[in-house]
């Protein structure tokens, strides 16, 4: 599946909110699983949905009404955080109900007996990155270091890349309470002895983590670069429509050299 979708969505109709509906998990009147597909239902694009259909090996078995990544987020931001249309969204067979379901997911009540079964039913799409990284909302929980350490160690293969898109969201935090720099420098070493064994997805989530990880300070930048360096460009896409992605040319960028003052 193009991996250039998460970045740019589709140029649909915009899913709009009626302003006489509150979809606060508290008012009178909150959203329900039958406004959301029909919302979906009449932005449906047949673009997307065609692009679905030419990749139905990857979907999990799972419908799309064709709708961008980009959109979902935004239709997801006006419902607001409500944990309830999150439990009904996730049972059920359409992509975009379950990306919304893990947008609109409420931290403070997720627990790690929801995730845990969650990160088992991930096939299709961008499930897996919806869920582990790029502003999760599992990032946000008070257990997501505990999650990210528990699947980077484990057998599983979509649990390890799960750890490693949340080790990238941990690298984003900039609060005091956030891990320092031997916590970062412990999971590159890590990275370093085992990438060559890792299927594509998971080295994609490592990547995408020492990317995060050497932007995070100038004294991760260093050892960041130099392992970005050593698994070089990673040919994710097998049709040969998308560049490999590089962890090396982000960390080398003008922003990154600017930041560190590395001219």
């Amino acid at each position: 599946m193009d991996t250039n979708i998460v970045r740019r969505g589709y140029t649909g109709n915009l899913l709009a909110v009626p302003e006489s509906i509150s979809y606060s998990p508290d008012s009178l009147n909150p959203m329900t699983k039958a406004q959301v597909l029909s919302h979906l239902e009449a932005n449906k694009d047949e673009r997307g949905m065609a692009h679905w259909q030419e990749h139905e090996g990857k979907s999990g078995g799972l419908k799309s009404f064709g709708i961008g990544l980009t959109k979902l987020r935004k239709y997801a931001k006006g419902l607001g955080k409500d944990a309830g249309l999150a439990r009904d969204l996730w049972d059920s067979d359409i992509y975009e109900m379950k990306v919304i379901s893990l947008l609109v997911d409420d931290p403070k009540t997720m627990t790690k007996e929801q995730v845990d079964r969650q990160v088992d039913e991930l096939d299709g799409g961008y499930l897996a990155h919806v869920f582990s990284s790029c502003g999760a909302t599992l990032a946000k929980t008070s257990f997501v270091r505990e999650m990210m350490e528990e699947w980077i160690a484990s057998d599983d293969e979509n649990r390890r890349r799960c750890g490693y898109g949340l080790l990238y969201e941990l690298s984003k935090d900039k609060r005091k309470s956030a891990p320092d720099n031997r916590f970062f420098e412990g999971h590159l070493e890590g990275i370093a002895a085992t990438w060559k064994d890792q299927s594509i997805p998971v080295l994609m989530a490592m990547a995408g983590a020492i990317q995060g990880i050497g932007v995070r300070n100038k004294e991760l930048h260093g050892p960041s670069l130099a392992l970005a360096r050593e698994i070089g460009p990673i040919d994710f896409d097998p049709r040969g429509k998308c560049d490999p992605f590089s962890a090396e040319k982000n960390l080398t960028s003008d922003y990154v050299r600017k930041k560190f003052d590395l001219d």
